[in-house]
C-alpha cells in the first residue's frame, strides 16, 4: 500500500498539519511540532509554510470526525467539573 501525506484527525492541535507529518515519518508529533516553532521564530516563513500546508494537505479520510466530537466532550466534562469543584 502506498504511504500518502494527510492531515491528522485523531493528534491534532490546530489544523493536524505537524501531527500528519509526523504520523506520515512514524516520528512524535512534538518534534515536528517544535520544528515548526523554531521555523516561525527563524522567520515568518514557518507561518506561510504551515498555512499552504493546512490549505493543500487533504483531511485523513481513514479517520472520521467522532474522534473529535469525543475530545470535545471530554473537555466539556473536565471544564464542567473545575467550574463546579471552584463553586464550592
Amino acid at each position: 500500500m502506498e504511504k500518502r501525506l494527510y492531515k491528522s484527525n485523531k493528534n491534532k492541535m490546530i489544523d493536524g498539519v505537524c501531527a500528519g507529518i509526523a504520523e506520515y515519518f512514524d516520528i512524535d508529533p512534538t518534534l515536528i511540532r517544535l520544528g515548526a516553532v523554531a521555523l516561525c521564530l527563524a522567520g515568518a516563513s514557518g507561518v506561510l509554510a504551515y498555512i499552504i500546508a493546512a490549505i493543500v494537505m487533504p483531511r485523513d479520510p481513514g479517520t472520521d470526525n467522532n474522534i473529535d466530537k469525543e475530545n470535545k466532550n471530554k473537555n466539556k466534562n473536565k471544564n464542567k467539573n473545575k467550574n463546579k469543584n471552584k463553586n464550592v
